[in-house]
């Protein structure tokens, strides 16, 4: 889906939707006092107050990355958003498509063993079965189902919290002090332009962070234009600008969107009209056809913290 505009603005259809709100935070309080099932290995959720993208899967890869650093082999576990299977199944990227277990988790497979399941519980079993030391849970603050060790709250600087609404006048899945009650710090990803941090508890800790773009060779003068199908596709087309590439055209799509025919040729023949090379996400290119992402730049994008031992200190 693509988010609606009024999420962001405290206008005319969030206030006439704003008695709902209560029924959104009665529902996801109640359902979170269902027990959940404790796992024999720390459970680290890096979850969200908000529908939609906030940085998740990436800072999900960065703490991945910690811990192998470490030298702890860690799982990661999602539920496998706009995949057919509903698992437990562990990812194996040679046989699974993002039709079958959804563009997060083959982008999560790439950097560890990741398993999609519905059921986080029954995920949980099978990554210890597996020899995981640790798991990784990208999404799930507001899921029951597994008891976490650490939950972190992730918060994208441009988007924030929106206009600060429970849906479905806004973005919000509960309200933000609850959502910050059940974890250890918030994860700002960069430039607080929204005034998030003003919405947070005062004693809630606060790390920053900011996204790091790498283009496969560098994209200073070239010429491209630039698509995507995540949360805030503006997001990528100005870390395009920001790697110094021309921007001749950009091309959003909604969330996980499944690419067609159509879409194929309508890219190729834009970049054919602007003399440019296609730039995509790395999340957008698990779901291309291998013919047409050899026409594109792939841009992975990273982490950079602040202070990387603050975040260290919050991990068990």
């Amino acid at each position: 889906m693509r988010a609606p505009g009024f999420w962001q603005h405290d206008g005319m259809i969030a206030h006439v939707l704003a008695p709902l709100g209560p029924i959104t935070a009665a529902i996801t309080a109640r359902r979170l006092t269902q027990p959940g099932f404790t796992c024999a290995i720390p459970v680290v959720c890096i979850g969200n107050a908000v529908i939609g993208g906030s940085g998740k899967t990436i800072l999900a890869r960065h703490v991945l990355a910690r811990y192998e650093a470490r030298g702890v082999l860690p799982c990661a576990l999602t539920r496998g958003h706009g995949g057919r299977l509903g698992g437990p199944i562990l990812v194996d990227p040679a046989r699974h498509g993002a039709a079958d277990v959804g563009d997060e988790a083959l982008l999560l497979a790439a950097s560890a063993p990741t398993i999609v399941a519905h059921d986080r519980a029954a995920g949980a079993r099978l990554a210890v079965a597996e020899g995981a030391r640790v798991i990784v849970m990208d999404d799930g603050l507001q899921n029951p189902g597994l008891v976490k060790s650490v939950s972190l709250l992730t918060i994208d600087g441009g988007a924030g919290f929106g206009n600060a609404r429970l849906l479905p006048a806004g973005p919000l899945r509960e309200p933000i002090a609850a959502a910050a009650r059940r974890c250890a710090a918030a994860i700002l990803i960069g430039a607080d332009t929204r005034d998030a941090r003003a919405a947070l508890p005062r004693d809630l800790p606060v790390l920053t962070a900011r996204i790091i773009a790498r283009g496969p060779m560098s994209l200073r003068g070239r010429r491209v234009v630039g698509f995507a199908g995540i949360g805030r596709p503006g997001k990528f087309f100005a870390s395009l600008a920001e790697l110094g590439a021309e921007v001749a055209a950009t091309v959003g799509f909604a969330d996980h969107h499944r690419y067609g025919p159509g879409d194929l040729a309508r890219l190729s023949a834009l970049a054919a009209r602007h003399q440019a090379r296609l730039a995509t996400t790395e999340k957008d290119a698990v779901k291309l056809p291998g013919d047409f992402l050899g026409e594109c730049l792939v841009i992975r994008a990273g982490l950079a913290f602040d202070d990387p031992a603050a975040l260290d200190r919050l991990l068990p």
